[in-house]
């Protein structure tokens, strides 16, 4: 389907969904479940994995292209049982590219804990300043009425927590996406640690929040993380070495 070492805008974003969902594997965040998606240019759709490749080994050729009618347009194999989870999130939300399902053990315990809200703790967690809700059905999203409901619940924001179940992020492109999966977890460890410590978190307030966002550089941010974590998984042989950098 994709030229791996192609400079066409498909193939840069198969390679950007490959090497992203390898990473995620090793930053435990991804494992045998769970995927990452992105929309095509010019509203051809949106590239996804199969439901049974392996997250850590799963290379950018593999990929399936998706209409949003949830047909496979190209590869082959079959789409992941979630289809609809990341089909209606990009119908619903006009303003994102790309989209991340996990189960991130650290979120699900957050929709566990009577009484206990995820807070923002951590600077980069302003990127969730606006809420982070808890969508109530904790099965696994496969029917279309299922995944609007998801959708409706995610509202304007940029990350859903899922009862029992998980998290989904959404940003404005892929390595956007992976950036916001380091922080969340970062954010959920921190929150963890201070409950556990027996002290009673303290979060962000509106002024500091107000101040982070006075000196944010979100564009120049995930460059940097990009190609640090990129860079780590070539160095770590968790992304091949004669992969193209996107």
């Amino acid at each position: 389907m994709t030229n791996l070492h192609g400079n066409d805008t498909k193939a840069r974003l198969a390679r950007e969904v490959a090497a992203a969902t390898r990473i995620l594997v090793d930053e435990k965040i991804l494992d045998y479940s769970g995927h990452v998606s992105t929309r095509l240019p010019g509203g051809a759709g949106f590239l996804i994995q199969t439901g049974l490749d392996s997250r850590a080994e799963l290379r950018p050729e593999r990929l399936l292209a998706v209409d949003y009618n949830g047909k496979v347009l190209e590869g082959e194999g079959n789409p992941p049982a979630e289809l609809a989870l990341h089909l209606e999130i990009l119908k619903a939300r006009r303003d994102i590219e790309s989209v991340l399902h996990c189960h991130m053990d650290l979120a699900i315990a957050f929709t566990m804990m009577k009484g206990v809200k995820l807070q923002l703790m951590r600077a980069r967690a302003v990127r969730w300043e606006s809420g982070i809700p808890t969508h109530p059905d904790p099965s696994h999203i496969k029917l279309t009425e299922q995944a609007q409901a998801l959708a409706r619940t995610l509202g304007p924001h940029h990350a859903v927590l899922m009862r029992g179940h998980g998290l989904t992020l959404v940003a404005e492109s892929v390595p956007a996406l992976l950036v916001d999966a380091v922080h969340f977890q970062e954010n959920a460890l921190a929150m963890m640690q201070v409950l556990q410590a027996g002290a009673e978190p303290e979060a962000l307030t509106e002024d500091e929040l107000v101040q982070i966002n006075k000196h944010e550089m979100r564009e120049f941010h995930i460059g940097k993380l990009w190609n640090y974590y990129f860079k780590k998984a070539v160095s770590d042989e968790v992304i091949p070495a004669d992969w193209i950098q996107p």
